[in-house]
């Protein structure tokens, strides 16, 4: 969790320090350097919440748990960032920033629910599964 935490201060540092040159990489047009210049806050925390989910979801992979992580995807996006995005980006007309707020949304609860399940995990438990998994079918004198 240290490596992902310190990667994606530096990444997301980076972006945020630089958003107001990021968009010539992609343009010279004033209007789509002044979008991206708009957009980069909101990359900077997609940068975010990806990187703490994908260490997240990991410790629910690792666990055994993939149908709970499965669950909590469809969730966080199906039922909640998709409607959300939806309704800023075309209803209220906020348009690209709206879809981006939502699906930020949606990572968010990912996020929170994956936090909730690895905090609520027995480790000690866990722990002893993996031992057991490891010698299973060996004789050792370890155990």
């Amino acid at each position: 969790m240290f490596l992902a935490v310190s990667d994606t201060i530096i990444v997301a540092s980076a972006l945020f320090a630089s958003r107001r040159v990021f968009g010539y990489l992609y343009s010279n047009e004033k209007e789509v350097v002044d979008y991206v210049t708009t957009m980069a806050p909101l990359l900077c925390l997609s940068i975010i919440m990806d990187s703490l989910q994908g260490v997240l979801s990991g410790v629910s992979r690792g666990c055994g748990w993939q149908n709970v992580g499965a669950y909590i995807n469809l969730g966080a996006f199906y039922l909640c960032g998709i409607p959300v995005a939806a309704f800023l980006g075309f209803w209220l007309n906020l348009k690209g920033m709206g879809l981006w707020i939502g699906i930020q949304i949606g990572a968010f609860t990912q996020t929170v629910l994956f936090s909730i399940v690895t905090s609520c995990t027995n480790w000690e438990k866990q722990a002893r599964m993996a031992r057991d998994r490891i010698f299973e079918g060996h004789d050792s004198g370890l155990m």
